[in-house]
């Protein structure tokens, strides 16, 4: 199961990460993630789950829809910019976020994303096939 922080310990985090919970692919991802990442810098939101906490005026399908962030003044970041807000805070992955910010970088990682999102679905399909499978 993957760790939630109580609502004051997610507000005095650098991040909280929404992510699709029902996808296999985000699950394995976010696993990843924790296991590098310093616990009082990120909180996790599965925003698949019914009682998720959704930043105020968010819509749960658009969470679902796309890899967002939630900044510790409530701003909210969605695809490559929220990946490069992760990627600043994970020990081993800043090299990337610095190199995102180029000029110019953050676009085509946003089109790498787009990209990605056309193909999740059959993606999800397949990964929920193999672990089907692996039963």
């Amino acid at each position: 199961m993957l760790n939630m922080k109580n609502e004051a310990e997610q507000s005095s985090c650098a991040l909280t990460v929404l992510y699709d919970g029902d996808c296999p692919m985000c699950r394995a991802e976010i696993r990843h993630f924790q296991g590098l990442a310093a616990s009082e810098a990120l909180a996790w939101q599965d925003v698949s789950a019914p009682l998720a906490r959704l930043p105020a005026g968010g819509d749960r399908a658009a969470y679902m829809a796309r890899f967002h962030v939630q900044r510790s003044d409530g701003a909210v970041l969605s695809g490559a910019l929220a990946f490069v807000a992760l990627w600043s805070v994970l020990p081993g992955w800043r090299w990337l976020a610095r190199l995102a910010r180029l000029p110019g970088m953050t676009a085509v990682v946003e089109c790498g994303y787009r990209v990605f999102l056309l193909l999740r679905p059959r993606l999800q399909w397949l990964a929920r096939k193999a672990a089907a499978r692996s039963r």
